[in-house]
């Protein structure tokens, strides 16, 4: 299997230098600091995941500031009182997107949020007992017990809150599979998924560098080479989620 310093040096002459390929990678932020995370900015966070899947990126970020007010600011002990009916009247509700499986969802993670908030003193808490060398487990729970959290929605989540984790985009599967992972191009069931686990423990232990790290590396060594790439939004996110 294909060591991670070899495709970090790919990643590095394709970004132009070490420095380069460094300034491309957001910030992590300590345990400590994910478990500030209020349980309101994770389930906007959940919401957001939700709502962009399969649907225009662009048109759902330029939305937000009005997804933040029809919500109250994902308020979850607001949320959590408010009635069948007033749940069903944002499908006409301009301000979102009226669709009601997507509105269902974030009815029902409300309830997912309070449950393990109330557990643990807060859902980022939760999320904590986690680490990133189990993020397949974390996973499976998201789908399991949150609502339509499964698949790539769950790993744009974890991504959007700031918790070390790996995505897989199509361009670090492809990493994954040069690096001679036996693995389709979208993986899905336990067993690849737990082999993909493995390559990026794996990974970690012989770097240091978080998960978020070597995805991102993973992603920059394949694909098309963009010019210009920036990360701003992205290494902003965190501090975003907490406003």
């Amino acid at each position: 299997m294909q060591k991670m310093v070899e495709i970090q040096a790919r990643a590095i002459s394709r970004k132009g230098g070490a420095q380069a390929l460094q300034d491309l990678l957001p910030s992590v932020p300590s345990e400590d600091q994910f478990a500030a995370l209020p349980d309101h900015r994770i389930l906007a966070m959940m919401c957001k995941a939700i709502n962009q899947a399969s649907f225009n990126w662009t048109v759902i970020s330029n939305k937000w500031p009005q997804f933040e007010e029809a919500f109250f600011g994902f308020d979850i002990d607001k949320l959590a009182i408010l009635s069948a009916e007033q749940w069903e009247a944002y499908c006409s509700d301009t301000r979102v997107v009226r669709h009601w499986p997507k509105i269902k969802a974030l009815m029902e993670n409300v309830n997912f949020v309070r449950v393990y908030s109330q557990e643990y003193g807060s859902f980022a808490r939760f999320l904590n007992t986690y680490p990133a060398s189990n993020q397949v487990e974390l996973l499976a729970l998201l789908k399991s017990h949150g609502s339509r959290l499964g698949g790539q929605t769950g790993q744009w989540l974890l991504r959007y809150i700031g918790k070390d984790a790996f995505v897989l985009t199509q361009d670090v599967v492809l990493a994954l599979q040069l690096a001679g992972l036996d693995i389709p191009d979208q993986p899905t069931s336990k067993r690849d998924l737990n082999k993909i686990q493995q390559l990026f423990n794996d990974w970690a232990a012989e770097t240091g560098l978080p998960y978020t790290h070597l995805s991102k590396i993973a992603a920059y060594s394949v694909g098309v080479n963009y010019e210009n790439q920036s990360i701003q939004v992205e290494s902003s996110k965190f501090k975003a989620v907490l406003a």
